[in-house]
């Protein structure tokens, strides 16, 4: 799949870069960011590891990864899986911690959602994941700030052995929120 650039008024979603490096390693240092995600990386070059197959998602077409940035600045990832459903796709996300609280996973995650759905620009997809575990409720607000209902209660599973909430939103669903 060609790489694509998505943007807002304030947040641009584009491919990581290996530019992205020293910033990701920064990110990465966050207690709280390893506290809820399987994603690590132990410094710069760990981080040009990782964005290279962030790169390989890409050119397989199976993981599409973003970078989000806010004026300029990378403040977290967003990721499109594809799913084994037809159709379907599962979404990812993080923030650094100077970008929580302020909307910016929500917006992401609309930002994605919006083109995962758009059939003639975006991926085509019908119905949307987003997973994440049940003691996190910011992650629950930021499913439901962007429409994903939330429809069952996970049993443990790696990398966290903690419960999870599935989360969905179908192509053409009626926003609530």
């Amino acid at each position: 799949m060609t790489p694509v650039v998505l943007s807002s008024t304030d947040l641009t979603l584009r491919p990581w870069e290996p530019g992205d490096a020293d910033a990701l390693a920064a990110l990465a240092d966050d207690e709280e960011l390893r506290r809820w995600t399987s994603h690590r990386v132990a410094g710069p070059q760990d981080a040009a590891r990782w964005i290279a197959t962030q790169e390989a998602g890409w050119k397989s077409g199976k993981r599409l990864s973003f970078a989000i940035l806010m004026t300029g600045r990378v403040v977290g990832h967003i990721v499109l899986k594809q799913s084994s459903g037809e159709g379907s796709g599962e979404v990812g996300y993080w923030t650094g911690a100077a970008a929580r609280g302020l909307g910016v996973a929500s917006r992401a995650v609309e930002l994605l959602t919006t083109w995962a759905f758009d059939t003639r620009a975006g991926a085509g997809l019908s119905r949307l994941e987003l997973i994440h575990n049940a003691s996190n409720p910011a992650s629950c607000r930021v499913a439901q700030k962007a429409g994903y209902t939330l429809e069952s209660v996970l049993p443990p599973r790696a990398p966290h052995e903690a419960v999870g909430h599935r989360h969905a939103r179908e192509r053409g669903a009626v926003r609530l929120s």
